[in-house]
């Protein structure tokens, strides 16, 4: 039985139809790079204090010193004022508050809300919900509920797309991401808000898996690997790259995801262009269906097809061939694919921790926050680059370790940086956060290259949820910077170096074949030394009874 790729080896690996099947799967996943990412202008938090109320009896002076100075550097509380109905009192008795050593007044929390600077934003959901203070837990929550949305989406969008189809759930969840993004900007509070953005985190997620799952199908296997860094990754590039732009001319968080929104709908007729994986209407026995596509494509391309694709013995093994799903318990099944499935949780899951951590950490880094977003955006270009050309020539492992090494040591220098050099530790957190992106990419490919053929999208997709998890974690870690000064960025670079050495434990499998079997798999190099003690062992324990046997017989 021959596979597909032999099947449809006279359609070529580059031509015309599959350069432009290339470009519009690439162009669709861009909406995935600016709703995704919106979260660091639509829940930035504006400059703020406590709001005095406007009908209180107090001068201009006063007003100003109602607010206390904290810190060296004197700014005014974000989160507490002094007592007003002490305040009040003073300002009867003494008109001119610089004779008075206000400091010594008893302070209070903002018991009439907040004033928010407008000087950034018209609003973001966190002016609008007074998410500071106390409630500065809500912020993070909300981008954590998105990325919960995106693990769910991640695992159960291989589950729609295997049963469903690739390209039905493709466009599918591509629909839903507008409908979820217009019915965002109506949230009438918090908790509605989170809601929403949980299914669009779902959406979203299963509308770039799908994307990538059919690609990789309808395309070579010499050209998966282009795929997968130039093709999809700098989709999501080039959205991310257009968030920051939109985002400095709309400054209200409605109108921005609005606009975001509904300019995917310019995707939807991508419907009539993009066909479904003929590989997967074969699994489910659709062989009209795979034939009609293979075909098309075959006049795409000019090429002339074979009068027939398939030969009888070959219909009738498609047709009663049954798919079985792996379980997941495979992947624990021996010490050596349990310990490399391991070690492949944590790499993702620190690496994508690092690489959402960096990217919504943007507002607290010096410069304007518009310009850095696109200078981050603007990373993943020459990153992507970087991969498929490294992958191209390097070792898989070598490659790995070496980014996230580098990575996370830049990450920590940043520590050592005096204060004032603001503009110097931006630069080296973009290029931490370039080595980051650079991480992602390679981990992709690497784990599908350790996995053998029965359990290989299994590895994968259960990877792959580790990666949402981090990205779940990764707004919290900004939170230990209210503890102390770039304690984020140490934890991340420290976490980045450990998923560094943590590599180096893993086979390699530059110029190695895909395996096929799990007797195929590579094992980790302690499980090969141990195996050869047993061997060893059990040579020397059959010698034993040999020459037991033949003393026995002698006697």
């Amino acid at each position: 039985m021959r596979d597909y790729d032999e099947v449809t080896a006279f359609l070529g690996d580059w031509g015309p139809h599959q350069k432009l099947l290339f470009f519009l799967l690439s162009v669709s996943v861009i909406p995935n790079g600016f709703t995704g990412l919106s979260i660091i202008f639509v829940g930035d938090v504006p400059e703020h204090r406590c709001l005095i109320p406007e009908n209180l009896n107090l001068s201009e002076a006063w007003r100003n010193r109602t607010i206390p100075l904290q810190g060296p550097e004197q700014r005014r509380s974000k989160c507490t004022r002094y007592r007003l109905d002490v305040i009040l009192n003073l300002s009867q008795t003494f008109p001119d508050p610089d004779f008075l050593n206000v400091s010594e007044i008893e302070q209070e929390p903002c018991l009439d809300g907040w004033e928010y600077s407008k000087e950034q934003y018209i609003s973001t959901i966190v002016s609008e919900w007074d998410l500071v203070c106390n409630n500065g837990w809500k912020e993070p929550f909300a981008a954590s509920v998105y990325f919960t949305g995106v693990l769910i989406g991640s695992f159960s969008s291989g589950i729609l797309s295997d049963r469903f189809g690739r390209k039905i759930v493709m466009f599918g969840t591509m629909v839903l991401q507008v409908a979820f993004n217009v019915l965002i900007t109506f949230s009438p509070n918090l908790e509605i808000f989170c809601l929403i953005n949980f299914l669009k985190g779902f959406g979203e997620i299963s509308n770039y898996m799908s994307a990538f799952v059919l690609g990789s199908e309808l395309l070579e296997k010499s050209i998966r690997i282009a795929y997968s860094t130039l093709g999809v990754a700098m989709g999501f590039a080039l959205g991310y790259m257009i968030l920051p732009f939109v985002a400095y001319f709309i400054r209200k968080w409605q109108m921005l995801i609005l606009t975001l929104s509904l300019s995917c709908l310019v995707y939807i007729p991508l419907w009539w262009f993009i066909p479904e994986s003929p590989r997967w209407l074969l699994s489910k026995g659709r062989v009209e269906e795979a034939e009609s596509i293979i075909r098309f494509m075959a006049k795409k391309n000019g090429v002339t097809p074979p009068a027939m694709l398939f030969s009888e013995d070959e219909l009738e093994h498609i047709k009663n061939k049954k798919v079985k799903s792996v379980p997941f318990t495979q992947l624990l099944k021996t010490c050596n694919i349990r310990t490399i499935t391991i070690i492949n949780i944590l790499l993702w899951m620190i690496i994508s921790m690092g690489y959402y951590g960096l990217s919504l950490n943007i507002p607290n880094f010096h410069g304007d926050d518009y310009l850095n977003c696109f200078l981050f955006a603007a990373s993943e270009i020459p990153a992507n680059i970087a991969v498929w050309l490294l992958f191209q020539k390097f070792p898989r492992k070598f490659s790995l370790s070496v980014t996230l090494f580098l990575s996370g040591s830049i990450l920590l220098f940043i520590h050592f940086i005096p204060s004032h050099f603001l503009a110097l530790a931006t630069v080296l957190v973009l290029i931490g956060k370039l080595g980051s992106t650079c991480a992602f990419s390679m981990v992709y490919i690497y784990t599908a290259e350790l996995y053998p053929t029965p359990v290989r999208n299994t590895g994968v997709g259960v990877s792959s949820m580790a990666s949402r998890l981090g990205s779940v974690i990764s707004p919290y870690i900004l939170l230990l910077d209210d503890y102390q000064e770039n304690l984020s960025l140490i934890v991340i670079g420290m976490l980045t170096m450990f998923a560094a050495i943590a590599v180096l434990f893993l086979p390699e499998t530059f110029n190695v074949p895909l395996p096929n079997t799990m007797e195929q798999m590579q094992k980790l190099f302690w499980f090969k030394d141990r195996r050869r003690v047993h061997s060893n062992l059990s040579k020397n324990e059959t010698t034993e009874k040999s020459r037991v046997i033949v003393l026995e017989e002698a006697a």
